[in-house]
């Protein structure tokens, strides 16, 4: 009974070895290659097991001297004439490569269903090898420090194109938001528009897709919350239990699993405020287009507000600076208008760029050129903060064109003369992505591979 046991047993084993034989196997291609995939440097996993099968020889060879070397002899003794006998049956040319080719096979299998295991674990339900995650993991977390500075729309759409380059993104994000859900909750409740950061807290999660649906979700019953989105929902609860904006935003971003940082610009309670050509004073970021003006000042109250510490710091470290794309003077400016950043991005001297919008906005930007966008950065700066801007290269489809013609809006004209004056290098690339129905936006990964390799062309000259 127990020799036919043992004999079942042996045949499962020799079956599932054939299996998992390189030159028998039907994916042998694939298990090469993800085998290959183990011996690349920089994946921190080869050294500790070789510590560890170190570790455990040290332990058995310190038991054996403990029982003062007898095992050691006898064992040696006894492997001698086991080797002996084997090699009057089989010759050593003959059993000495087969035991080698045995054991490497044991190893492999070992290693393979082992980090099978691991994976399963760690990987429910994601079909990626474990070696393939470990590289990508280390691959970003080395990727250069880049520091976005916006908000909306634009700003979360860039997002989503970098972190497929660099785990180290920080996005400084405008906290003047006052119109819709966002401006309820500040009026209401008196916390910090969570509008903007919620975006990019999404465009950063692991899960995107699915995460963005559950924060962008906008309440449609119930009384006090009919537009109400979860998202800002989520970070104002997290702020009161918090006690404020910043802490709110870093026990998100570990309940999300961002990756990067997301970061107000101020924790002041920051409104715009703009002056208009006709001698109009607006207040409020979300009455400044609908007033359908033409802004030659802007600025917030308090005046001066102060950086959040780590925004000053994320900037300092900096390798990649990186200003929109968004709304010139409600989304980008907002920025700017904090003394602290501006002075930390003047004294850091890495690569720069602004990205300027395809389309014009009515009530903050129409009938601006590249170089009226430029200016109005530099003069509320008051000096050249970036050293490039990109453009789109091609033009919107009619279709675009004649839809947004009827808001007011057009595409930015590109004025090369002048912004070449203003000293700055043009990079013109096709990164716009245009909807069915003409709608126009950058598209996230186009966008950010055009401006990653800018950077690491640039590398040199700094």
């Amino acid at each position: 009974m127990f020799f036919n046991a043992l004999n079942k047993t042996f045949s499962q084993f020799l079956r599932r070895l054939r299996r998992e034989t390189l030159w028998l196997a039907p994916r042998s291609p694939r298990s090469v290659s993800q085998f290959v995939k183990w011996l690349v440097p920089g994946l921190l996993v080869k050294r500790w097991l070789l510590l560890s099968v170190s570790g455990v020889l040290l332990v058995g060879l310190g038991v054996l001297i403990s029982l003062r070397l007898t095992p050691i002899f006898r064992t040696v003794q006894f492997l001698g004439s086991a080797l002996r006998f084997v090699t009057t049956l089989i010759p050593n040319y003959v059993s000495g490569p087969l035991a080698i080719l045995f054991g490497l096979l044991f190893i492999l299998w070992g290693q393979t269903r082992t980090l099978g295991a691991i994976t399963e674990v760690l990987l429910p339900g994601n079909e990626a090898e474990l070696v393939d995650v470990l590289m990508q993991e280390r691959r970003l977390s080395r990727g250069p420090k880049v520091v976005v500075l916006g908000g909306g729309t634009g700003l979360s759409n860039l997002l989503r194109g970098l972190k497929q380059y660099s785990y180290n993104i920080t996005a400084i994000v405008t906290v003047a938001d006052d119109g819709g859900s966002s401006g309820r909750l500040r009026r209401e409740i008196g916390v910090l528009p969570p509008g903007d950061i919620r975006n990019c807290l999404a465009a950063l999660a692991d899960e995107e897709k699915l995460l963005t649906e559950l924060f962008q979700y906008r309440f449609k019953a119930g009384a006090g919350l009919v537009g109400h989105s979860f998202g800002n929902l989520f970070l104002t609860a997290m702020n009161d239990i918090t006690g404020d904006l910043e802490q709110a935003i870093a026990a998100s971003s570990k309940v999300l699993a961002i990756r990067g940082q997301v970061l107000p610009a101020t924790l002041s309670d920051v409104r715009l405020w703009a002056e208009l050509s006709d001698g109009r004073r607006i207040e409020g970021e979300s009455k400044i287009p609908e007033a359908a003006g033409s802004i030659v000042n802007i600025g917030c109250t308090p005046s001066n507000p102060p950086a959040l510490p780590r925004a000053i710091k994320a900037i300092q470290e900096a390798d990649f600076i990186v200003f929109g794309p968004g709304s010139l003077y409600t989304s980008i400016v907002p920025n700017l208008l904090v003394p602290e950043i501006v002075e930390a991005i003047a004294q850091r001297k890495v690569p720069r760029i602004y990205v300027c919008n395809v389309m014009t906005e009515p009530g903050e930007t129409q009938g601006y050129a590249v170089s009226d966008h430029i200016r109005a950065i530099d003069r509320v700066c008051g000096r050249p903060l970036f050293d490039a801007v990109l453009v789109q290269r091609r033009s919107p489809s009619e279709v675009a064109q004649q839809r947004y013609a009827k808001v007011g809006a057009e595409s930015v004209y590109l004025d090369r003369d002048a912004v070449l004056i203003s000293g700055r290098r043009i990079i013109l690339a096709n990164v716009m992505e245009e909807s069915s129905h003409g709608s126009v936006r950058h598209h996230p990964q186009r966008l950010a591979r055009v401006l990653m390799r800018w950077y690491s062309r640039t590398q040199g000259l700094w």
